[in-house]
């Protein structure tokens, strides 16, 4: 099988793509493990496109072969008269008479003739329906400009005969400001409740829509990491042929600076939202028209035109473009680049887009993304599990529940005459709810409460229906709840239909009277966040949707975790979500085929157990591919270190890590490497406070001077803000000592792991010759959320060899850290490095079993530091000699 490519491929990357194409081909579950530096992209992206080019080329014959109409029993008068012809020539005299041959050629002849004009009527019938649709297409539109106009006429009547009838009344209903107009919403109906004839009409709508081409829907972690993609896809031999559009976030997207000045991802979405009502809005008289226009040419937003968003789409599949390019693009034709690559997903061939978007319901609904059929390849997806826990997850401090509650009460206050009878009782049901969750954190709703002291502070863990006993709401029906709380906070994440755009000036008025407590030192408002905080939101009422969505998972697939510390302000409630293979079951029901990969997949035990297995996926569907690595065998050296040069045990257990002899000890070690690994060494501790620790013993002994007379010492930044400038230093320190002639020879960098340099961070050449790993790093077992996965491993899973699934856990959280830091350092097939794990329990078969295939095989356990510093020496000095030579 052969696969085009840019260069010749390597022998792994052959068998990558080789194994890719037939996981697709039989619609499997593949997880792919492929080092970086091997690769991986490209063979994805040539593997996968390969089999969409071999599909769609099936699928065109296929189309093919049905529309020939062959006439019924065409081959058997073919051989009949094949055979008739033979029997002729044998007979001779005997064949037919003439006029029986000119008969049956006069036969074909009509025939051929008929199924000519079948076929042209049929051409004809095609192409007018299709003229239809597109008539239908438009029609459609045109209908709902016309019906949002007449709604907005019929909405201005009513209210002028609202406020004529009601001025010189007593209790009349005072005149409201065209703004607070839009702040009374539309009687909310629930799903269930919505009549038969609006699903017709739905339906209808649908029926209309573009459909969708087979595709392969590609996500990441990061923004950068899809541009990358994009930009491997553009050197590939598939950049001309395939239609690509990337998809991110409004935050990337938005071309509109007024918006984007914002900053904050809630307050983007919030204020486009608004815009795009205004940008409905239609001029019913000149007076009305002249009163509206200042407003409206201040907030329309001028980007979201129809017209214009067509062009950018058609822009975009006919040529592969990224983030940087479409932003670009639409700033160039005038059309907004979010929406307008959305219009582009049918079309598609490659929709290329980050985690969240894909693996949250709501968002992908929202953005149009129909999984059926369809494939899917997870790039990155060493935390999957972990992901999407977070993205189901949602958490709720006491300010915020204040806050929501003191908003809600003064708008309910304000406009109680106006709404309808049904709103009212929603907002009645959510002020109820607040009152309890403050309650159940040991609080009072109507009291400031960052001055209500919680005496009994502590953690508590609770089931979704013992906490909803608690609180007394288990008689609300939470879906109809969320659904109007999710529906008039105009969420930017869903999608908003043009009944509903009207419903964004309520979270405006949230914010604006948010924005007026916290101007006038109202004790409700919610405390200043830190600048390295979570972006503010526009309203607490988002983190109640939030937290109302989670309330409504399956018993015994969550936990609620009531923390009560210092104030109430301080107490949170939190869901917390146990078990996210339900959530990932429904990409995995409707998508042909889904592939997991990643540079370090290992332990692979989790995902297969975890999010496949325990819904249900037959274990003959799940494939597995791990590749070993394009560099040389001799160009790494992994060693197991059980012992320092003292002879001391390592082993960093909790208890035995803050020892005074252990830190020394590691100390000596560390010291000794420096002198013989030239460039750049990286240090992984198993958390900020042990590094703090070691640091601060160092400096005490004075070893932290004697390292630094080697490599010069950095420290990794706990603010994200601050690692740019970091690395950068550390980098241009390793050069200057390369080429400077000084007595130091690179640099030491001091890293955590799980921060933010142990994933994402090319230490690549010079800046990681050497990634040693101190201790191995467990999570804290004491959490009483991680206590609560356990339980619930222990209790759902079996054992596997021997051991309990929550024990297991465990460890593959650790290993799984571990393979992600001391993977920085190889990033090309040229590149070498050492890596040393220091702790004899590395050692232990089912532990060196855990790590990456490429390394794990060149593993080598020494007992004693003598002979694991002669290995380390050896392989700096031969790897140097040889390094110095090509340079020079």
């Amino acid at each position: 099988m052969k696969f085009p490519f840019p260069y010749t491929p390597y022998p792994i990357q052959e068998e990558f793509m080789v194994k890719l194409y037939r996981v697709l081909e039989a619609g499997k579950i593949g997880i792919f493990e492929s080092p970086t530096g091997t690769g991986k992209s490209l063979s994805l992206i040539c593997g996968a496109l390969s089999w969409l080019r071999d599909f769609e080329e099936k699928k065109r014959q296929e189309e093919a072969r049905l529309l020939a109409v062959e006439p019924e029993g065409k081959d058997a008068t073919k051989r009949s008269e094949k055979g008739s012809t033979e029997s002729a020539d044998s007979r001779g005299s005997s064949a037919e008479p003439d006029w029986i041959t000119h008969f049956v050629q006069k036969k074909e002849e009509r025939e051929a003739a008929h199924r000519l004009k079948e076929e042209q009527i049929r051409r004809k019938k095609r192409e007018e329906r299709l003229e239809q649709i597109r008539h239908n297409v438009q029609l459609k539109y045109a209908s709902k400009r016309r019906r949002l106009e007449e709604e907005e006429m019929e909405h201005l009547l009513q209210l002028s005969k609202d406020i004529l009838s009601n001025q010189g009344e007593p209790g009349g209903l005072e005149p409201l400001d065209q703004d607070e107009e839009d702040l009374i919403p539309a009687e909310y109906e629930s799903d269930e409740e919505k009549k038969v004839g609006s699903r017709l009409s739905d339906e209808d709508d649908d029926d209309l829509e573009e459909e969708h081409v087979t595709k392969i829907y590609y996500c990441s972690r990061t923004h950068s990491q899809l541009a990358q993609f994009v930009h491997e896809v553009q050197k590939s031999p598939f950049s001309k042929e395939t239609r690509l559009v990337s998809l991110g976030s409004r935050q990337n997207l938005c071309v509109n600076e007024e918006v984007r000045r914002l900053g904050a991802v809630q307050l983007i979405n919030d204020r486009c939202m608004e815009m795009q009502k205004n940008k409905h809005e239609k001029k019913s008289t000149e007076e009305e028209a002249e009163r509206k226009k200042r407003r409206l040419s201040r907030v329309a937003c001028p980007f979201y035109s129809y017209e214009h968003m067509q062009f950018l789409r058609d822009e975009v599949l006919v040529e592969v473009k990224d983030i940087e390019e479409l932003v670009a693009l639409g700033k160039e034709v005038k059309a907004c680049p979010y929406y307008g690559s959305r219009f582009a997903i049918p079309a598609a061939q490659l929709v290329v887009l980050p985690y969240q978007m894909l693996l949250h319901e709501a968002t992908r609904n929202a953005s149009g993304i129909k999984l059926k059929d369809q494939v899917v390849i997870i790039d990155e997806a060493h935390n999957l599990i972990d992901t999407i826990t977070c993205i189901y997850s949602a958490q709720v401090h006491g300010s915020q529940l204040c806050c929501a509650h003191s908003q809600l009460s003064q708008y309910m206050e304000r406009y109680r005459k106006r709404l309808k009878a049904k709103n009212l009782m929603y907002i009645k049901q959510i002020l109820f709810l607040l009152e309890k969750f403050v309650t159940a954190l040991g609080g009072n709703v109507k009291q400031n409460p960052n001055m209500q002291r919680i005496p009994q502070a502590g953690a508590q863990m609770k089931s979704i229906n013992d906490f909803l006993f608690q609180c007394e709401i288990d008689n609300i029906n939470l879906f109809k709840l969320f659904g109007f709380v999710e529906r008039h906070e105009a969420s930017g994440a869903l999608r908003i239909r043009p009944e509903e755009q009207k419903m964004a000036g309520l979270q405006n008025f949230l914010q604006n009277l948010n924005e007026k407590q916290r101007k006038e030192g109202n004790p409700q408002s919610p405390p200043e966040e830190a600048d390295d905080g979570p972006p503010k939101m526009a309203s607490p009422l988002m983190h109640i949707e939030g937290f109302l969505t989670a309330l409504t998972t399956a018993n015994q697939d969550g936990r609620v975790i009531l923390t009560r510390q210092g104030t109430l302000a301080q107490s949170s409630l939190k869901f917390l979500l146990l078990n996210p293979a339900v959530h990932f079951a429904q990409v995995l029901k409707e998508c042909r085929a889904v592939i997991i990969a990643g540079g370090t997949m290992q332990p692979v035990a989790d995902f297969r157990e975890q999010l496949l297995t325990s819904v249900g996926v037959d274990a003959g569907r799940i494939e597995e591919f791990s590749c070993g690595h394009v560099i040389p065998p001799d160009n790494i050296l992994p060693i197991v270190l059980c012992s320092g040069p003292s002879g001391q045990q390592l082993e960093f257990t909790y208890e035995k890590r803050t020892l005074p002899q252990m830190m020394e000890e590691t100390g000596r070690i560390l010291s000794n490497l420096c002198n013989v690994v030239p460039g750049g060494v990286v240090c992984f501790f198993p958390s900020y406070e042990y590094e703090k620790q070691v640091y601060v013993h160092w400096e005490k002994t004075g070893l932290l001077t004697r390292l630094a007379a080697k490599k010069k010492i950095f420290q990794e930044p706990k603010r994200a803000n601050q690692v740019e400038q970091v690395l950068a230093e550390y980098a241009k320190c390793i050069k200057r000592c390369s080429h400077a002639g000084t007595t130091m020879t690179g640099a030491l960098l001091f890293s955590v792991v799980g921060g933010k340099m142990s994933e994402g961070i090319n230490f690549s050449d010079d800046l990681g010759r050497s990634v040693i790993m101190v201790g191995m790093p467990y999570p804290n077992i004491k959490s009483p959320e991680l206590q609560e996965k356990m339980a619930y491993l222990d209790k759902t899973m079996p054992k596997t060899a021997g051991q309990a699934p929550g024990r297991m856990l465990i460890e593959n959280l650790c290993m799984k850290a571990v393979n992600q830091s001391i993977g920085r350092a190889i990033r090309h097939r040229k590149d070498f490095a050492s890596i040393v794990l220091l702790d004899h329990r590395y050692g232990r078969p089912a532990v060196l079993n855990k790590l990456p295939q490429w390394i794990r095989s060149r593993a080598q356990v020494k007992a004693a530091f003598g002979p694991a510093f002669a290995a380390l020496r050896k392989f700096h000095s031969e790897k140097r000699s040889i390094c110095d030579s090509v340079c020079a």
